[in-house]
């Protein structure tokens, strides 16, 4: 399985002309995803706009620089840089562009028509597909999907040999993941893209845009509606309700007290997805009774609103149970609502990200991001210009929505981690749900190992998510109180309902603070499983790095209480203890913690040790919880006085 860019030499189509330099596929795809089929040779005449991502300077040394600033032990901890230092730092170098451009000129490009972008990583300029042909040596070609859609692709391209090394990838090109709504499929003819994903199967149809959609695998489970008058004495039923008290007894952290302006706690949601007031409320009159009519800060993104129009579970139990814990977990502090995407074509986590920083905007594939102002009009569609910066990130942001590993190329995934990099070095803590199937992807779905495609989950490949096996985020799992158990006794891993996600990588390589975590979790609790199961070289990325409760969360939905499970629940209430760790930092006049995982592999116990239970999928138990790390709640839960007095500790 190839989980890179291809790059390999000498592989030119036989039915075009040899070139003059020595050409290489770039990238390849080797099959159309379900139900696409050729349709026709695109009009030479047409134009598609090329984008082309150079290789950044200096990512090699990504990971030492993170570290500066976030490894206990370096003299720089907290030493958090700004943005401005962090573009130029990873700015393609002189040499890269005047490369890319050179070749671009003598393929019959004029410079006048090449721009660079605000971020400095992008050259692009619009060309007729004859000379996008050309250029790439290859061929445009329409296909069309069984709903009626249509597609812009090419099966592979190739660039030169010596141009390869200053290249990231160009769209469009190979891949298949644009939200196409069926009223303006001709005008998308003229401007799609499409790839292989990291697993080295097609990458799935529309996996980027359709992240909030109400059948999006990675919302939260419901389990029964409650009659909450019940929970009077909650501490002694923690093991079956789960509510804010029941969690800082869990984790023996305090109610907020202060409210620094500095500090202010990020939730992301992604449109459709979106809070009622009158949940927050109805949430708010029985577990934080001064909260009533308390809303978050909205920051609206790209037409981002919390719609009303379409309501149930579906709709609003990400956001509510999202917003319900934040906001009474941290109180007195703020929380500031990311709202990201319009109500037509929704939103990307790369959406989000350019939001927050300048340059990384213009940088999107235009088939797996939102493009706006949105061309496709109607009812709740944004009309204003794409969100390119201006955003200001909080000190700590969670998302409890994410992708597999397997939905999108590895390109593109590489790219968004480095972005959660340059955002740690600015100092901010990115968590993300590691999911809620065990071993297995968003939906259940495990991967074929003949055809690559993905299947009902009774067997295969294991399907790991991302952004959690991103080496720059947090990744959060669950757990859950034993049955029967009380609320001070230890925790297992969640076995109700959802399953704790959790495995490793099949693109990122195993980060230098994980290493020995990983290196003794194979050496004394060795899988009893081989590599036509999961990546088990113990050279790569393992997740979660950390666990909550993710079981049994009384909610508010619709103007009634019902149960919630999910890692969804799991990373909300992480990111409360670490806003409440910033919070008693800027008090004793030190900044943010920032990217937190270095702190917490270098001292395993400040977290509480998880050593039962497992995430079961893909017809086989999953991994087990063991002593030390592990691949199903990662090194624990928190232990708020330990953490807490590590951080206050450090500069």
């Amino acid at each position: 399985m190839h989980f890179s860019l291809l790059t390999v030499s000498a592989l030119v189509a036989s039915s075009l002309a040899l070139p003059s330099v020595n050409h290489i596929v770039h990238e390849k795809r080797d099959r159309l995803p379900p139900g696409w089929q050729y349709h026709e040779k695109l009009q030479s005449s047409e134009v598609l706009p090329i984008r082309i991502a150079l290789t950044q300077s200096n990512l090699d040394k990504a990971e030492e620089f993170l570290l500066d600033v976030s490894h206990p032990d370096s003299p720089n901890f907290g030493k958090h840089w700004t943005h401005e230092e962090i573009a130029n730092k990873f700015a393609p170098s002189s040499e890269t562009v005047d490369t890319v451009k050179s070749w671009l000129v003598s393929a019959g490009i004029s410079p006048e028509r090449i721009s660079r972008s605000q971020s400095l990583g992008w050259l692009k300029f619009d060309a007729t597909v004859a000379e996008a042909e050309n250029l790439l040596k290859t061929e445009y070609h329409i296909y069309k999907h069984a709903t009626g859609r249509s597609h812009v692709s090419c099966s592979n391209y190739h660039i030169p040999e010596h141009i390869a090394p200053h290249v990231d990838f160009i769209t469009p090109t190979v891949h298949f993941d644009i939200k196409i709504p069926q009223a303006v499929v001709k005008d998308v003819e003229k401007r799609a893209p499409s790839t292989t994903a990291a697993a080295g199967h097609p990458v799935k149809t529309h996996a980027a845009l359709g992240i909030g959609a109400p059948t999006s695998g990675s919302l939260p489970k419901k389990g029964a509606n409650i009659d909450i008058k019940g929970l009077i004495d909650e501490l002694n039923n923690c093991n079956k309700h789960i509510t804010p008290n029941c969690l800082r007894a869990l984790y023996r952290f305090p109610p907020g007290l202060t409210a620094n302006p500095q500090n202010s706690y990020g939730i992301v949601e992604y449109t459709p997805q979106a809070y009622l007031q009158s949940d927050l409320d109805l949430f708010f009159a029985n577990f934080s009774k001064n909260q009533v009519q308390r809303t978050p800060t909205l920051e609206s993104i790209d037409g981002g609103i919390p719609q009303t129009t379409n309501q149930g579970f579906q709709y609003n139990g990400e956001s509510d149970l999202d917003l319900e814990y934040a906001m009474a977990l941290i109180n007195p502090q703020k929380t500031t609502l990311y709202q990201v995407g319009d109500q037509v074509e929704g939103a990307s986590f790369n959406d989000f990200l350019d939001a927050l920083d300048a340059s990384y905007c213009a940088g999107d594939d235009p088939l797996q991001d939102a493009t706006y102002p949105d061309p496709f009009n109607g009812p709740g569609a944004y009309e204003g210009p794409k969100n390119c910066g201006g955003f200001a990130a909080t000190k700590v942001i969670s998302t409890s929505y994410s992708y597999n590993e397997a939905d999108l190329t590895a390109a593109y995934e590489q790219r968004q981690c480095n972005e959660y990099m340059k955002l740690g070095l600015a100092g901010t803590s990115f968590l993300y749900s590691s999911g809620d199937n065990g071993v297995a992807g968003n939906g259940n779905r495990c991967i074929d190992p003949v055809t690559k495609q993905y299947n009902d989950g009774s067997s295969g490949i294991f399907n790991p998510s991302f952004p959690g096996t991103c080496p720059y985020i947090t990744s959060v799992g669950a757990t859950q109180i034993v049955p029967g158990a009380s609320v001070t006794q230890p925790e297992e891993a969640c076995e109700t309902v959802i399953f704790s996600g959790g495995g490793f990588s099949n693109v990122f390589p195993l980060p230098s603070y994980q290493a020995a975590a990983v290196q003794s979790f194979f050496a004394n609790h060795p899988p009893p499983y081989g590599a036509d199961r999961f990546n088990n070289s113990q050279n790569t990325r393992g997740f979660p790095d950390i666990s909550a409760n993710g079981a049994n969360y009384v909610v508010a939905i619709d103007g009634v209480f019902a149960l919630v499970y999910g890692t969804s629940a799991s990373a909300p209430t992480v990111g409360a203890i670490l806003t409440l760790i910033n919070e008693a930092r800027f008090a004793a006049g030190k900044g943010s913690i920032g990217f937190v995982n270095p702190t917490l592999y270098a001292n395993p116990g400040a977290l509480n040790d998880i050593t039962q239970g497992g995430n079961q999928g893909c017809g086989t138990p999953g991994f087990t919880a063991v002593s030390g790390w592990d691949p199903v709640t990662g090194l624990g839960t928190p232990n708020f006085p330990k953490l807490l007095a590590k951080f206050l500790a450090l500069p």
